[in-house]
Formats: C-alpha cells, structure tokens, sequence
C-alpha cells in the first residue's frame, strides 16, 4: 500500500497572518529609517546653527581687533540699539577705513543677528556720512542700506557691557560708568567688551551665550 502525499496550499487564514506580519515588520522598518532620517536632520540643523554661530562670534572678534579711532571719530560706540565701530579696510586698493555695525532685526517675524559694513571711505566727511548711514541701517533701513548686511543667526536678544575701570558696566549709564573713564563715546576702546547672546526661540542653540572680547594692547604700549 502507498502512501498518498498530500500537496496543498497555503490557506486564506495564513496567507492573511503572513500579510499582517510583513506589514508589521514594514511599519517598524518605516519608523525606524523615519527615525534616523529626522535625527540626521536634527544633527545637520545643530551643526549649521554652531557653524553659524562661530563664524559670527569669529568677524565679531576681528572687528574688535582691528577697530581704531580715526580723529575725533569714537573707535566703538553702543546706542542700545547697534554697536558701531570703525577699522581699516580689508579689501585691496586704495586703503581707507570702513564703518562696522552690528544689530538685531526681526526679518520676517525672526529676529535675526545682523551685521552691516560700509564701502571703503577716504575721507572725513565720507566716514562720518557712513557712520550716520550704520544708525539709520539699525533703527530703520532702507533697500540701499540693507544691501550691504549680512544675516549671522537668528537672535531672539541680545546685550552688551564695556569694561573699563576695572569693572563691567552698561555704556549707556553715565551713572554706571567706572571712574576716570570718559564715558562711552571716548574715542578710546574699552579694555574689554562683553556679548550676550540669547538665541531664537527653534530651539537649536541654547542660551544665554557670553563672549568677552579683552583689548589686545591692555597691558602693553597701545
């Protein structure tokens, strides 16, 4: 006597039970490359926000350093609104020095950290028309004027502190101002300079970020 083979398919119930699983297993590989896929972003907007900032804190740093006065005309100056300082040109050619504003703006309901620089001036009566157009840039500029910023980061506040006679102050308080200073429109540099950043409101920087810039001849001949 021979035994019968018994060939048969799959049943409805478990072809149904296979389905299920694949699709179990699909939702779960889903969520997981979804998962990866929206931490890569997150590192990427984390890093960009960090470059951003550190290119920032960097032209903050050179234009402090490179900032002089030039005659009667203050080498730094903070109006609560902008902080404005002259330094020699940077690019070739016939030399000069150019005006350096840096300020907070919303653009767009985004309050943006904000840097402005005036083409190279030759002359007195150029340098003090440019350092009235780095005002008028922060208060209320015009296309012709914010043509020539540069958008640093999203900045939700900011605030800035001169220290000079051994002491931080706000150089908008002649109460506050240390002893035997001249106050803040000296054309003298303050023997240190603080910044302190308060990041926008995504997230990606934490803050209050501080900077202290010190004067790079305190201590010595300059």
């Amino acid at each position: 006597m021979r035994a019968g083979r018994c060939n048969r398919g799959f049943t409805l119930v478990e072809l149904l039970i296979a389905i299920s699983i694949m699709a179990v297993m699909a939702a779960l590989s889903w969520r997981g490359l979804d998962g990866m896929l929206l931490a890569q972003t997150r590192v990427q907007t984390h890093s960009a926000a960090v470059q951003a900032l550190q290119a920032g804190l960097a032209q903050w740093g050179a234009d402090l350093d490179a900032a002089l006065p030039v005659g009667s005309q203050p080498a730094l100056d903070w109006d609560g609104r902008a902080l404005r300082l002259t330094r020699p040109a940077s690019t070739l050619g016939p030399g000069g020095v150019v005006v350096v504003a840096w300020s907070r703006r919303d653009i767009g309901q985004v309050g943006q950290w904000l840097r402005w620089q005036s083409p190279p001036v030759l002359t007195r009566a150029g340098l003090q028309q440019a350092w009235t157009q780095a005002a008028q840039w922060a208060q209320n500029p015009g296309d012709d004027l914010k043509a020539h910023e540069v958008r640093v980061m999203p900045l939700q506040a900011w605030q800035i502190y001169f220290f000079r006679g051994n002491a931080w102050s706000n150089p908008l308080s002649d109460a506050e101002a240390a002893p035997g200073s001249t106050g803040p429109s000296s054309t003298s540099l303050p023997d240190g300079v603080r910044l302190v950043l308060s990041p926008g409101k995504d997230g990606v920087l934490t803050g209050p970020i501080t900077r202290d810039w010190v004067r790079p001849t305190l201590g010595g001949k300059g």
